[in-house]
């Protein structure tokens, strides 16, 4: 049995915010509520941390199979407890790709050894070529929570029509990389100061735009539920809220690297700072952010994305993109949307937690009594500083800074899955005196 004492317990799903009690027991929330006591019990003295659903993260990298030198299961799992997720979403982008039933299997079965609740997509067309829809009713009952080729755009017309009616068939998510290659000629790097001080051409952000626009339209006549993956254009933000007006399914992403940095971070940071689609313009990141206070953007998710040293130790037009996210995503979120007040606790685990697990299904992101204990227990107002990761790679351009948000504890069906070092001193040991008040 855990008890968690005076916590500010937040629930965005029953719109609770109070300060409370809450006892685990058996893999699940068996009560919520003030002044709980039980006799010979270790007790965790949360006062001033708030208590939260686990985070969902719906768009991660684990690199199974094909690229376990980056990351794996375990590692990716342990970095993602550190953060405060208890689900992730992972991507189909591995080695062979998860195109068909016993690759998809195969990472299922890896997935079971976590420690916390892993989920994966297949790829939307055979070998993420973009010329074949995969059997997605068969993947499907074989296990895959949604279909992507993230990290490559559909550009074929006829079949993105037919992944997403096919998506529809099979009562699955589709997510869409949204990056006409027409106008990439350096990934990562944003057309304009950073290409200029860089000395490339970089990636225009009419790649990004050309294909929401074109994306939205299809999505309207479908009934499908369609996923805008990783937005970075304020353009681009502008086109999805206008599209939502008359279509509800339609969901997209923020990252928080796409809400903290711009294109100067890649000329002051290096290779670190290469993502796709690119860090783009200040005004940019700020659209992002108002796209998420007015509702334009559903979901912050990671895109979780390592790579080792000797991968990013290239010159930056030929290193690959990508940075890892899992262990910086709650803390940057404090620091660059709950704290300046974009956004309230409630709003953000909205974000982090409900429609994730809406988006999915997913049994998760609503702390109640009598489900699923999967919760994230963190210190809003502590700091820690950024110098060593549990992800098997290092790839972040956050390494030195000092950000705010410390998670002591994370939670996964009642298990403690990670428990920050030095938190003993939170525990409270008492004598038996009553054996149960509240």
């Amino acid at each position: 049995m855990i008890v968690l004492k005076n916590g500010r317990f937040i629930n965005p799903a029953t719109n609770t915010d109070k300060i409370t009690d809450v006892v685990i027991e058996r893999n699940r929330i068996q009560l919520i509520a003030p002044n709980v006591d039980f006799i010979q019990v270790k007790q965790f003295d949360a006062t001033g941390m708030i208590i939260a659903p686990g985070l969902i993260d719906t768009h991660a990298h684990f690199r199974t199979p094909g690229y376990t030198n980056k990351e794996d299961i375990k590692t990716g799992s342990r970095a993602a407890a550190k953060g405060g997720y208890t689900s992730v979403v992972l991507m189909a982008n591995t080695d062979p790709p998860v195109d068909n039933v016993d690759t998809l299997r195969f990472v299922l079965e890896e997935c079971k050894r976590s420690s916390i609740n892993l989920y994966s997509c297949a790829t939307a067309t055979v070998k993420m070529a973009g010329k074949e829809v995969v059997d997605m009713a068969q993947l499907a009952r074989a296990g895959a929570v949604g279909f992507t080729d993230d990290g490559v755009t559909i550009t074929d017309v006829d079949v993105l029509k037919q992944a997403i009616k096919e998506a529809w068939k099979a009562e699955r998510p589709i997510s869409l990389h949204e990056e006409n290659p027409y106008y990439v000629r350096n990934a990562g790097i944003n057309r304009g100061y950073a290409s200029e001080t860089l000395k490339c051409r970089g990636a225009c952000r009419k790649a990004e735009i050309s294909m929401i626009k074109r994306d939205v339209d299809i999505a309207q006549r479908t009934g499908a539920k369609v996923v805008i993956q990783h937005v970075s254009t304020k353009e681009g933000v502008q086109l999805i809220r206008e599209a939502k007006e008359y279509n509800p399914l339609l969901y997209a992403e923020a990252t928080p690297h796409h809400f903290s940095l711009t294109e100067e971070t890649l000329i002051t940071k290096g290779v670190n700072a290469k993502v796709n689609p690119p860090l783009r313009t200040e005004e940019d990141r700020l659209a992002i952010i108002e796209g998420l206070q007015n509702g334009a953007l559903d979901i912050i998710a990671t895109d979780h994305a390592p790579h080792t040293a000797a991968d990013k130790n290239d010159k930056i037009t030929l290193a690959p993109s990508g940075m890892i996210g899992l262990e910086t995503a709650l803390s940057l979120a404090i620091r660059e949307l709950v704290n300046p007040g974009y956004l309230t606790y409630l709003q953000l685990f909205k974000k982090m937690c409900v429609n994730p697990a809406e988006l999915y299904g997913l049994q998760a992101g609503n702390a109640v009594e009598n489900k699923f204990a999967d919760l994230v227990i963190f210190h809003p107002d502590e700091t820690w500083k950024v110098d060593g990761f549990l992800s098997k790679s290092q790839n972040s351009p956050f390494f030195g800074e000092t950000l705010p948000g410390v998670v002591y504890c994370t939670i996964c069906k009642g298990e403690v899955v990670y428990w920050k070092e030095g938190a003993d001193d939170k525990i409270i040991r008492k004598e038996p005196t009553r054996t149960y008040i509240y």
